[in-house]
């Protein structure tokens, strides 16, 4: 997402890419660059990047409140479990994207989150592994991915995901607040910064 500014007629300034939309600047201003840190939140968050893959953010945020209830509020435990009956489900749930490959990928990335949770303790303490202090889109405008990012994504690979691609997982940490990717003119800038100063890593 593009770092340059907009004043709605709020006179709020913010980034560009929530335009003139109340649902999107919502997003925008309670919820993009807050840090997470619950295993489930960042499942959530890094399945449904995968499923925006083609499409634009706005039409899966959406369709969020669908797609919790179709995968369970994206419980780890449970999404794993889902079976080819919950598969012919959630293809036929016109409130979601219907795409077998991100679904089944949905499914299949469950199961390694588990296997990651064994391993490290949680999924949120491996992903905040991957932090990093590269600058932002501030300093690097065209910037679609990091080291970092790429090298998350190869290490998912490795390890099983898909549709976790380096410009996917760009996106998922600066909505997880990895990265503060605010404009620093946006109002939300300093208050990201600040949480991300106080938020206590995994």
């Amino acid at each position: 997402m593009a770092n340059q500014i907009n004043v709605a007629s709020d006179g709020i300034v913010r980034c560009l890419w929530p335009g003139m939309d109340e649902f999107y600047m919502e997003y925008h201003d309670t919820e993009w660059g807050v840090p997470v840190g619950d295993d489930d939140g960042l499942f959530e968050r890094i399945c449904l990047e995968g499923f925006q893959s083609g499409l634009s953010w706005i039409t899966i945020l959406r369709k969020r409140n669908n797609f919790r209830q179709a995968f369970k509020n994206f419980n780890i435990e449970e999404v794993a479990g889902l079976d080819e009956k919950d598969f012919q489900r959630l293809m036929n749930d016109e409130g979601i994207i219907r795409h077998k490959g991100k679904i089944k990928a949905t499914i299949n990335n469950a199961q390694r989150a588990i296997e990651i949770i064994d391993e490290k303790g949680s999924l949120a303490s491996y992903l905040w592994s991957w932090e990093t202090n590269e600058g932002t889109k501030e300093s690097c405008p065209n910037r679609s991915l990091s080291t970092a990012s790429e090298a998350l994504s190869k290490d998912l690979k490795a390890r099983g995901w898909s549709w976790v691609g380096p410009t996917t997982i760009y996106s998922f940490m600066q909505a997880v607040g990895m990265v503060n990717d605010h404009s620093k003119k946006c109002h939300s800038w300093e208050k990201i910064e600040d949480l991300r100063t106080k938020f206590i890593r995994p």
